[in-house]
């Protein structure tokens, strides 16, 4: 009698793409949240299985990990470029420009992806909130040493710290992204930006 042996079966190739299923998957996660989006929403977006899904991108967490990868190289590119501006001013109001423009685009949901995944709670959404929190400070670390450049140069006044600077400028942003996603209009999120740009420091 012969053993049995499991039969050697090839693995299908995938029939959906990555790249735009990831997409899909961002789309749900930015609307509801780490912790609002089901796998069944998930999967229905994205075309495929559950299965599909764990063999492309692992489980739930990981897909997030991939999508929020997603999110800061295609909607935040706009955060790298605004360190590239001449002034201090001219870098935090490219910043809220591009927030207004990225939170009010018809074609994605309202709000900030890292805001509404920062405020998550339950203990499966930690891993989330601290990836979020870490990307958060290299980003802050990027714009500090830029403001500390902008001292420098004598473009801030000496009393102001960039450090702080930074954290106004962010709580500006996360307030933005708060007021987006309960339905601020684009004219009220400019009067934000407006009068902070009136209260900027300079030299």
């Amino acid at each position: 009698m012969e053993p049995n042996a499991a039969p050697s079966i090839k693995g299908r190739p995938r029939e959906f793409c990555v790249d735009e299923a990831l997409a899909k998957a961002l789309a749900v996660f930015w609307a509801k949240g780490y912790e609002g989006a089901s796998m069944a929403d998930l999967t229905e977006a994205m075309g495929i299985t559950k299965p599909s899904l764990y063999a492309a991108f692992g489980n739930k967490e990981a897909l997030f990990h991939k999508a929020l990868d997603l999110y800061e190289a295609e909607k935040l590119a706009y955060t790298r470029e605004a360190l590239k501006q001449p002034t201090a001013r001219a870098v935090a109001e490219h910043i809220m420009r591009g927030a207004i423009e990225a939170q009010t685009s018809a074609c994605d949901p309202q709000g900030c992806l890292g805001v509404i995944s920062a405020t998550a709670c339950g203990a499966e959404a930690e891993s989330i909130k601290a990836d979020v929190i870490a990307r958060r400070a290299s980003s802050q670390q990027a714009l500090i040493e830029r403001f500390r450049q902008a001292k420098r140069d004598g473009d801030l006044p000496d009393h102001v710290e960039p450090e702080s600077l930074t954290l106004y400028l962010y709580a500006i942003l996360q307030g933005m992204g708060v007021q987006s996603g309960s339905g601020a209009s684009r004219e009220e999120l400019e009067r934000v930006v407006n009068t902070s740009l009136m209260m900027w420091p300079t030299a």
